[in-house]
């Protein structure tokens, strides 16, 4: 029988990605875990349980474990890691949860990541997106759900700069996304002698 090899949905656009210059950079991340948690109440024994405290202030990433865990809503986070198993992580989660009302489910396959840096990763992003991306408000720590282009994305700034960012972009929408991107970072590609 032959083996399955499992493709990226982005491996088409990776050269053209690698040309990009220093001042935009665009990125794609390898295959995270990621569960969506459902919780009413979060408090010590949900920290406890799951190894992490929630974030609770909206908008907002707290590193958690080898992932993240992202404040989707008010009762709604998204919790991801790179060590395990996306059946590992969700396991893990419901055991977790599932005592305190909870819920967990896999969501791995939904969204891809694509990590932009670089000096204009701001200027790229909002020529689509009409969220404040100044670091003064939208720092490390922070994330937002919103639109960019025509595409529902979550964003994780990474740093204090804004010149780090993740995006998270669901599967189907990955291919217009990164053609957008690309499109998008076109003026900040060329050189003043050009």
């Amino acid at each position: 029988m032959a083996e399955l090899l499992r493709t990226h949905p982005l491996e088409g656009w990776r050269t053209a990605f690698e040309r990009l210059p220093d001042t935009v950079r665009i990125a794609v991340e390898p295959f995270v875990a990621m569960v969506d948690v459902r919780l009413g109440t979060v408090g010590a024994e949900a920290s406890a349980a799951l190894g992490v405290d929630l974030p609770t202030a909206p908008n907002t990433w707290v590193p958690a474990g080898t992932g993240r865990a992202v404040w989707l809503g008010p009762d709604e986070w998204l919790l991801s890691s790179t060590t395990e198993t996306p059946e590992e992580l969700e396991a893990r989660v419901r055991a977790a949860v599932v005592g305190l009302g909870g819920s967990a489910t896999d969501v791995s396959a939904q969204r891809i990541g694509l990590r932009l840096t670089g000096a204009r990763v701001r200027d790229v992003l909002a020529k689509g997106c009409s969220i404040d991306l100044h670091p003064r408000v939208f720092g490390r720590g922070s994330s937002a759900q919103t639109a960019l282009g025509q595409a529902g994305v979550v964003l994780l700034a990474l740093s204090d700069a804004a010149d780090d960012v993740l995006v998270l972009v669901r599967s189907s929408f990955a291919g217009y996304l990164a053609d957008w991107l690309l499109d998008a970072a076109l003026e900040f590609t060329s050189t003043p002698n050009d």
